[in-house]
């Protein structure tokens, strides 16, 4: 997160000269704009809890998450809050919102059993007994708790039962079944161990945020999921426990093509870590190795969110991650040879971040054209002068930025959308959790963006049709729960779309789990490619675009 002078001794500045085009001018400023704000259409009235208090308390500033699942099993996404507070101990509580038949939301906290107030951080939701019911991971500044789904919007808090223990300043959260034993394990990413006694000071001689150096980092945790409603800390011996650092987002895919699911951990002023599944129990860090671990310049930056698409039709997964202002957020494209390289200066996405302070990010193609398009929350971690629109309250609004959202040309070239982003970058917050779904039904995809000390904000998709769309739901019938982890391959003619299930990473947030494509102007899809975690292929025939489509594990021909 790179907060106060910690950031002034981050890596050096970018200044590799920008390619031909980086800089163009904003596109397509003529069209419609494709977001519009939806939060009180859809009767969503949660406002964040955390207030500037001059304490500087360095989780005021890192911000809540959001994730999106489907909390009561009506087939519909429901939206979990994380909160916080004016200083630590005087917490308001985590919300629920509940998705009704016709349209909108409605507060179902204090029926949910969700209503423990405490400093919440990063939330995650998966279904981790296979009863399928998706159930609810959700870190803290201090203890971090889970719930069991009862299935009927209802949880039951199992935090001690369940083995799960700690006390660290968790970030965000993922789920990965890496001993393939059928049962979802949770990777869970630390940032630092605070230390209230610490002050920092900024550039011009006030207090501000003590950024990571200041404080000793903490390895993340990994827990084994035993089956049998209990878990164990793996961390030691997996080997996660070995490289201590300052966690924020993580990623969890097949990085390497071999069929077990990797980790990848978006690490604050440290080298980022990519954690390669051996497939006997154990992991080992191969990020410097993979090329992901610091900047095309050999920086470790102030990494925040990441996600993880295939930008350019390639067939090989790329990794995006936001970074704090003078440096720029990072693309790092995949190729046959299983390594990365860092293509942020070509690729469009660097020279438009270079002064933004960047946390949550997805991949999501917007306006349904076959190319994913890449949606970015900024807000800064130290006071500069108000950025007109600002719309946070009393200090904070020092700390606001415009999130920005960039088009992808299909070949992995991004460019600015100028006013088509639409509400979306406006009013201007302090952003930080950014999660994407199509959560009124009509097949293109919506966000959320979690603001400090401000409401939250939901932002419809009201673009102009200009493609069609296809979702997948990869389904493990024998486990009773979406495949996650699960590659997604839609053929349409001589390209190949690739989705992953059950991935939504972003920062301290979790997305909806189906696989969403855009598709263009196909009117059909030719044939669907599910890789299960394991790395078992199966076939699919084609199917009609435009609808949502179930594919079982175990119906396919291999």
């Amino acid at each position: 997160m790179g907060l106060g002078l910690g950031s002034l001794a981050c890596g050096d500045r970018d200044v590799t000269p920008s390619a031909p085009g980086t800089d163009a001018p904003d596109t397509a400023e003529n069209l419609p704009p494709v977001f519009a704000d939806a939060t009180e259409k859809w009767g969503v009235d949660f406002e964040n809890a955390c207030r500037f208090t001059g304490e500087y308390v360095l989780a005021e500033i890192m911000g809540q998450g959001v994730v999106i699942f489907d909390a009561n099993g009506d087939g519909r996404l429901d939206l979990y809050f994380a909160n916080g507070g004016p200083v630590q101990g005087d917490s308001a509580p985590d919300r629920l919102f509940i998705a009704q038949p016709d349209e909108g939301y409605r507060d179902a906290t204090a029926e949910s059993g969700l209503d423990c107030a405490t400093w919440t951080t990063g939330v995650g939701a998966a279904d981790l007994d296979n009863d399928g019911d998706v159930d609810l991971y959700v870190g803290s500044w201090g203890r971090d708790r889970l719930y069991r789904n009862e299935g009927d919007g209802t949880f039951v808090e199992i935090t001690d039962v369940a083995g799960i223990a700690g006390d660290h300043l968790t970030t965000s959260v993922a789920f990965l079944d890496f001993d393939l034993d059928g049962f979802l394990d949770i990777f869970v990413a630390h940032y630092v161990i605070p230390n209230p006694d610490r002050t920092c000071g900024s550039i011009g001689g006030g207090r501000e945020y003590c950024g990571p150096a200041a404080y000793t980092p903490v390895p993340d945790t990994l827990y084994r999921n035993r089956g049998d409603g209990t878990f164990e800390d793996a961390s030691a011996a997996s080997g996660i426990a070995g490289e201590a650092a300052s966690g924020l987002g993580v990623a969890v895919s097949d990085f390497d093509g071999d069929g077990l699911l990797d980790v990848y951990v978006a690490n604050d002023q440290r080298p980022n870590h990519l954690w390669r599944n051996g497939g006997d129990g154990t992991f080992s860090e191969v990020a410097i190795r993979m090329g992901v671990a610091l900047s095309g310049r050999g920086n470790a930056e102030a990494s925040m969110g990441v996600d993880v698409a295939d930008v350019n039709g390639d067939g090989w997964l790329d990794i995006f991650i936001t970074h704090i202002a003078g440096e720029t957020n990072t693309l790092y494209l995949g190729g046959a040879t299983g390594a990365f390289r860092d293509a942020s200066v070509m690729s469009g996405v660097g020279t438009p971040s270079r002064e933004m302070t960047a946390f949550g990010t997805v991949f999501a193609d917007v306006d349904l054209d076959g190319a994913v398009d890449l949606l970015v929350a900024n807000g800064r971690v130290s006071q500069e002068a108000i950025v007109d629109g600002a719309d946070a309250p009393g200090e904070l609004a020092r700390y606001a930025e415009r999130n920005v959202l960039l088009f992808n040309d299909g070949a992995g070239q991004f460019s600015k959308s100028g006013g088509r982003a639409g509400a979306f970058a406006k009013p201007v917050h302090v952003s930080r959790g950014l999660a994407s779904a199509d959560l009124d039904g009509d097949g293109d995809l919506d966000v959320i963006v979690t603001n400090v000390g401000s409401p939250v904000r939901l932002y419809e998709n009201v673009a102009p049709r200009t493609g069609h769309w296809l979702v997948v739901t990869a389904w493990d019938h024998e486990r009773s729960r979406i495949a996650v982890g699960a590659r997604v391959e839609v053929t349409v003619g001589e390209r190949t779309h690739v989705g992953l299930s059950g991935a939504g990473w972003s920062y301290l947030s979790g997305s909806a789990p189906d696989a969403h494509f855009g598709l263009g102007d196909a009117e059909r899809v030719d044939a669907i490619t599910i890789v299960w975690p394991g790395g078992e292929r199966e076939s699919f025939p084609g199917a009609d675009v435009d609808r949502v489509v179930r594919l079982e594990r175990g119906t396919g021909s291999r």
